[in-house]
């Protein structure tokens, strides 16, 4: 039951990091190092990803149990 929960947190925790660092990336949110570093807009996509990956994990894990 933890693990679903666990999976779920750091799922959304990574949509939302993710997000922020492709926001960054591509120039929209200013103030930081990583403004206008295109790395950030392709590792930041790839972050959320995983992100929803846990979450869809984390709801499965859950029904289940």
């Amino acid at each position: 039951m933890v693990k679903g929960w666990l999976a779920l947190a750091l799922g959304l925790l990574a949509v939302v990091v993710g997000a922020v660092w492709t926001l960054q990336g591509l120039g929209h949110l200013t103030g930081s190092v990583m403004t206008d570093e295109r790395i950030w807009a392709v590792v930041g996509p790839l972050v959320a990803l995983i992100g929803l990956a846990l979450i869809w994990y984390g709801l499965r894990t859950r029904k289940r149990g």
